[in-house]
């Protein structure tokens, strides 16, 4: 079985220019950078580890999922906006998350929004649905795909783990800082999904 490297190139490049690894260190610094360290390497493992569960999951039988919850693409990314709206007040306002360390201490961050929908999200999910479709059957392609899915997976852990050491940098302040600059950065992105997710549903109704 020969290996499509086509299919791989296009995938990897696809899912690393909407999962964003750099542009997730802010976010995750601001959402762990108050707690242990221990606490902030499991998250960097355990925040790829959710991701690749759920677009692993969505690999394999997506449009089966989608079409037996009746769910579109505009409704994951109207949910998924909303979610990370959330976030993106708490960040700004201070009322848990980072500002609050004690407010946030029995979540985990790495589930909900690092792993998804941050990482995981409508995207990304989308991407990896069409990706799938695509492969027609193709048992090479199928490979590539999944070769291409755990290699941005890999990439993330080292990023985020990497990331980390920054904190040592920042310092308390710079933490609380890059916090209201990711939550804003964060509602700019929410804001987007629900754009994205009228505009889907609007195309849908015509």
């Amino acid at each position: 079985m020969s290996f499509d490297m086509t299919v791989y190139t296009t995938v990897v490049i696809t899912l690393l220019v909407i999962m964003d690894p750099p542009g997730q260190v802010p976010i995750f610094l601001s959402l762990v950078g108050h707690r242990t360290p221990q606490v902030r390497n499991r998250a960097a493992f355990q925040a790829p580890a959710v991701s690749l569960l759920v677009i692993s999951t969505f690999a394999l039988g997506g449009k089966f999922i989608l079409n037996y919850l009746h769910i579109g693409i505009p409704a994951l990314q109207g949910a998924g906006g909303l979610l990370l709206l959330l976030v993106a007040l708490q960040l700004l306002t201070g009322s848990g998350g980072a500002s609050n360390p004690q407010a946030s201490d029995d979540v985990n961050v790495a589930l909900v929004p690092l792993g998804t929908p941050l990482l995981a999200g409508p995207g990304a999910i989308a991407a990896v649905i069409v990706a799938v479709s695509q492969a027609d059957g193709s048992a090479s392609g199928y490979l590539a795909i999944a070769t291409a899915i755990v290699t941005v997976h890999i990439v993330l852990v080292v990023v985020l783990r990497f990331s980390t050491v920054l904190i040592r940098v920042l310092g308390v302040g710079g933490i609380t800082l890059v916090a209201k600059v990711a939550g804003l950065l964060l509602a700019a992105i929410a804001v987007q999904l629900i754009a994205n997710s009228v505009t889907g549903f609007v195309h849908a109704a015509h």
